[in-house]
């Protein structure tokens, strides 16, 4: 097998190398269309030759600069009991995250839908983090509604608060982002009340 470029010899030079390109990829990606291999070498002042060793291509590019997020819960430290000021915080949270990283979150939702070679689209990023955080902010709920309800009401609210939401209520609503954010997080409420207010009703 292999090894990585930037994982031989000099490692903390090429580390330096390799986020000088990522973050010369994220600027250009904040400012328009989406840039190549060479475009990023040049805004980052590092030579094509040396660019095109730590990503052969544009995908391997793109794909580097999904945002990192190295944190397993976005609640805080001491978050409340009740369901809805978590799912507040949490909301809050993540809607602040997709309008810090939208234009990354953007190329990776394209990347995710085209074909990765002769292959169907393949997206390593995405793993259902979201769904995680959602779980841990409505955890107070389990044992009180079915799993299943609950499963359902976590699923909902991940359609209703993500890059997709986002990019339709800006593109297709009209919305402007501090708009298409306060929604997001209205109809993650709005899904939790109705949620409850079924469940109270079937066991009524």
């Amino acid at each position: 097998m292999s090894i990585p470029y930037e994982r031989t010899g000099r490692t903390a030079q090429k580390a330096r190398t390799r986020r000088a390109l990522v973050e010369a990829a994220r600027e250009l990606l904040a400012e328009g269309p989406t840039p190549t291999v060479e475009q990023v070498a040049d805004t980052a002042a590092i030579s094509r030759t040396t660019a095109y060793r730590y990503f052969p291509n544009q995908r391997a590019l793109l794909l580097a600069v999904f945002p990192e997020i190295d944190t397993e819960s976005l609640l805080p430290d001491d978050p409340p009991d009740d369901p809805e000021a978590r799912l507040e915080a949490l909301t809050e949270a993540l809607t602040a995250i997709l309008l810090q990283h939208e234009p990354e979150l953007r190329m990776q939702l394209r990347l995710s839908l085209e074909p990765d070679g002769d292959g169907p689209p393949h997206h390593p990023y995405r793993t259902g983090r979201a769904i995680t955080w959602i779980e841990q902010a409505l955890a107070p709920l389990e044992g009180s509604l079915p799993t299943a309800a609950l499963r359902r009401l976590v699923l909902a609210i991940r359609t209703a608060v993500g890059i997709e939401a986002l990019v339709w209520l800006t593109d297709i609503a009209g919305l402007s982002r501090d708009e298409a954010a306060g929604l997001m997080r209205w109809s993650a409420r709005a899904l939790l009340r109705q949620a409850l207010a079924d469940h109270d009703e079937r066991s009524g």
